[in-house]
């Protein structure tokens, strides 16, 4: 397989690059063209369609290959990501089309028939096609539970009464169709084999500060709608960066690090807006509005399209700083996490193990490996816990007495990562311990003999990548905002790194912080995905409602062009969750994602405190 097409087909779908997260830019076409196919994802995905002759060469086929310029800012933000280099697909997609046409090749046009002309009369020409080129960009995932599914139209509303009339339409003629934000899901949810509806064009963000909202439409992104919050010196409640944020809350319910303190679900929001199933316009607060505050505890369908949601500001103090607190066990880091949500100290907390941070902070697989054997076999860290909070909120921590990193010593170990793999470092602090673990951490003058030993430097780090991006990776690591605990949990950037490696499966639970259950559940995970030969790793625990319950995520991890890999993921994830059921059916307070899926509108307790 060459090189550009091994490059295509793992491509991840995460959506990071049609959010400009390194303040490159983004690929120029995207913004004007808004197809998911005029961005380099899905341009990956038309070249290895075209390379593997699954579609034929159509006009939308050409035009895309035509507006890319070869730029390379999609280097940047992939390499972050994933290591890829998408700029050699985009110039072998470029290359393809040539050859085809210089070769005498036919362009196929698009099937014009009287549905799509009917779209095109609601939404406009350019925003309802059938042409294969960009119906393909919309018809997989890496998911291991769907195939390929070729979507007949592709629609891009942009109000919430052309979303309506394109929904009456589709029901006269008994077209199924899905709704889909930016396709990050990537479990197979945003496909269809009649219609997509692309929610893309709506993107408007209205600020009302006075009363602490904010007004956004349904193809807002969350790094954009949290760029705009912070120019106002506020937050939102958010998720993974790429995704919409209508369509997240729909989802999950939207949960963060930030969850300690802000909530979830109907937390979130004050308001919204949506198109029923049969195509009428309601408000979540009209008193005749189907009621979208319940749950229902079993597997349900979307029970409306969210056209925008009003969603809660929350204040940004200038004493916010960040802590990371060190645990040799879980039990110790979720005693003490327990102990911070119960008391309410700290607006973000969150249990990170070995995985999550060494993925997060090194930008190469490589150092990421060598970074967590040093982190979990060399120093005894196993799992690190993330405060972020005001003044009072770090003079509380500080006097429970936990040795901790704070936002200088971060720096100093984020910059000077390569060094942290010497012998002498770790020696170092060999003769600084005592029987206290990471006693170390507490010794006055500690952060600056760790710059002595590490000369961190962002020129230090950069030298990791690959050498033709190295005079960028400087320049990024540069930037303040890259080392800084606060930004990094408000953006969330560098989350998307966990499937660099492969793709990433999160299985989410709910669940009490008690620490037997969460170990033992913990090690069910890893004794189905270790019985099937799959990677895997703890993810995350962030506590909620106020100490009492937590959000837990465990990651496998999938090779997606891995036939063998792909049926046995299905396998694992069938038992997890005929375990997670057990559990659910055995506790009362075990609840699992996927009966939470398309109702986090609901209020948390409707799922948190149900009994079934």
């Amino acid at each position: 397989m060459s090189e550009p097409l091994t490059t295509a087909k793992n491509c991840r779908h995460y959506a990071m690059c049609k959010i400009d997260f390194l303040g490159t830019g983004i690929c120029a076409s995207g913004p004007e063209k808004q197809y998911v196919a005029f961005y380099p994802q899905g341009r990956m995905d038309l070249y290895a369609a075209l390379a593997e002759e699954k579609i034929p060469v159509t006009e939308k086929c050409l035009e895309i290959a035509d507006t890319c310029d070869l730029c390379g800012k999609c280097d940047y933000q992939c390499y972050f990501v994933t290591e890829l280099r998408p700029t050699k697909v985009m110039k072998a997609l470029k290359d393809h089309v040539a050859a085809y046409l210089e070769n005498g090749g036919k362009v196929v046009k698009e099937d014009v028939d009287e549905v799509l002309v009917e779209l095109r009369k609601m939404v406009g020409d350019e925003w309802a096609t059938s042409d294969r080129a960009i119906a393909l960009t919309y018809a997989h995932d890496p998911s291991p539970i769907t195939g390929l599914m070729m979507p007949d139209y592709v629609i891009m509303p942009n109000t919430k009464e052309e979303v309506s009339a394109i929904v009456k339409l589709l029901n006269q003629k008994q077209i199924p169709f899905a709704v889909r934000g930016n396709g990050s899901s990537v479990m197979g949810f945003v496909m269809s084999p009649g219609a997509v509806l692309d929610m893309n064009r709506m993107k408007t963000i209205e600020f009302d500060e006075k009363n602490w909202l904010v007004k956004t439409g349904a193809g807002v992104t969350a790094f954009d709608l949290q760029t705009e919050a912070k120019k106002r010196g506020f937050r939102v409640n958010v998720a993974e960066p790429s995704a919409l944020v209508c369509a997240n809350i729909m989802c999950s319910g939207i949960f963060s690090t930030f969850s300690a303190t802000y909530g979830t679900a109907a937390d979130n929001f004050i308001d919204a807006e949506f198109v029923s199933k049969d195509g009428a316009c309601f408000r979540m607060n009209d008193k005749d509005a189907p009621n979208l505050f319940a749950f229902n505890p079993t597997d349900a369908g979307i029970p409306a399209i969210c056209t925008s949601a009003d969603i809660k500001l929350h204040p940004i103090h200038e004493d916010e700083t960040g802590l990371l607190i060190p645990f040799a066990t879980m039990a110790a880091a979720l005693n003490f996490t327990k102990a911070c949500a119960t008391h309410r100290i700290g607006l973000a907390i969150s249990v990170l193990g070995g995985e999550y941070l060494s993925t997060f902070m090194a930008p190469t697989t490589q150092l990421a490996k060598e970074i967590k054997e040093v982190f979990t076999k060399d120093l005894g860290i196993q799992y690190l816990v993330l405060v972020v909070g005001g003044k009072y909120d770090i003079e509380a921590i500080h006097s429970m007495g936990h040795p901790s990193i704070d936002q200088e010593l971060f720096k100093a170990l984020y910059l000077g990562m390569p060094s942290l793999r010497s012998a002498k470092w770790l020696s170092l602090l060999t003769e600084m311990s005592d029987d206290e673990p990471f006693s170390y951490l507490k010794l006055n003058g500690f952060t600056d003999l760790s710059e002595t030993a590490l000369s961190p430097s962002p020129e230090l780090l950069a030298k990791e990548v690959d050498p033709e991006l190295q005079s960028f990776f400087k320049r990024l690591f540069s930037k303040p905002e890259m080392t800084d605990l606060v930004w990094l949990n408000m953006f969330r950037i560098i989350s998307s790194r966990m499937g660099r490696e492969k793709h990433v499966i999160p299985l989410i639970i709910y669940l009490p912080i008690e620490n037997e259950l969460v170990a033992e559940i913990d090690g069910e995970f890893r004794r189905i995905a270790d019985k099937h030969g799959l990677k895997n790793d703890y993810g995350f625990i962030t506590p909620l409602d106020n100490g009492k319950r937590c959000v837990f995520e465990y990651d496998y991890f999938l090779d997606q062009n891995d036939p063998d890999e792909m049926v046995r993921m299905q396998q694992a994830l069938q038992e997890a969750g005929m375990m997670l059921e057990g559990y659910g059916q055995k506790t009362g307070t075990v609840k699992w994602i996927r009966h939470l899926f398309t109702q986090g509108f609901c209020r948390k307790e409707n799922f948190l405190y149900s009994k079934t």
